[in-house]
């Protein structure tokens, strides 16, 4: 099993980076909220992973910090939630929100993400209600680094915003009004992805 790298970041398509490790590169999908955690230029970054072995592929995801590695694998544990849908979750809400959310039974906040529909939502709060605790004891809930402004690719942060979106299960026509309705020129990608995300979980879906 990887459990953490070290290296530089070479290539950032959200939800997807690229990690150079002493020449070797990892491709790694994380949530938008590491995203907003790397550095805007070429230093080092630790990246907490974790593999998923599948018969058709094998996926490295990767965290800034261990609580939200701890909180993915968690959700892993909870019936018909693979890797994007967890990914979702940390890409649309911090970890002290979905406590908050589970803890309120506040099933309409996770439908408004990607994937998730009623039955899953409660499904998600049920038997996420025991585990939260102990996560939270672990510092599930301690406050993250400020988000930084990653350097802008090549393409429009709104054409990345969108690709991202796609990336998190949202359909064509819905990830591009989401990006309409944020963006703007002197926004990061990282930026506008959490804007569009903000702006979906306070709408009904």
């Amino acid at each position: 099993m990887i459990g953490r790298l070290h290296g530089r970041i070479v290539e950032r398509r959200p939800p997807f980076l690229l990690l150079d490790v002493n020449g070797v590169g990892y491709e790694i999908e994380a949530p938008i909220s590491t995203f907003c955690m790397l550095p805007e230029n070429d230093d080092p970054v630790v990246l907490h992973t974790h593999l998923v072995i599948r018969d058709d592929a094998h996926v490295l995801y990767g965290f800034a910090c261990a609580a939200d590695r701890s909180l993915f694998r968690t959700l892993l544990k909870v019936s018909g939630v693979g890797g994007k849908m967890a990914l979702a979750i940390l890409s649309g809400m911090t970890a002290t929100e979905f406590s908050l959310t589970v803890q309120t039974g506040d099933v309409a906040a996770l439908t408004r993400l990607p994937g998730i529909g009623k039955k899953t939502a409660e499904r998600l709060i049920m038997e996420m209600r025991d585990r939260i605790d102990k996560l939270e004891s672990a510092g599930l809930t301690a406050a993250g680094k400020a988000a930084r402004a990653i350097t802008p690719p090549a393409i429009s942060a709104s054409e990345e915003a969108v690709a991202a979106l796609l990336a998190l299960g949202y359909k064509p026509a819905e990830a591009q009004r989401l990006v309409r309705a944020v963006a703007a020129e002197d926004m990061s990608t990282e930026e506008v992805i959490r804007a569009a995300l903000r702006g979906a979980a306070g709408k009904g879906r």
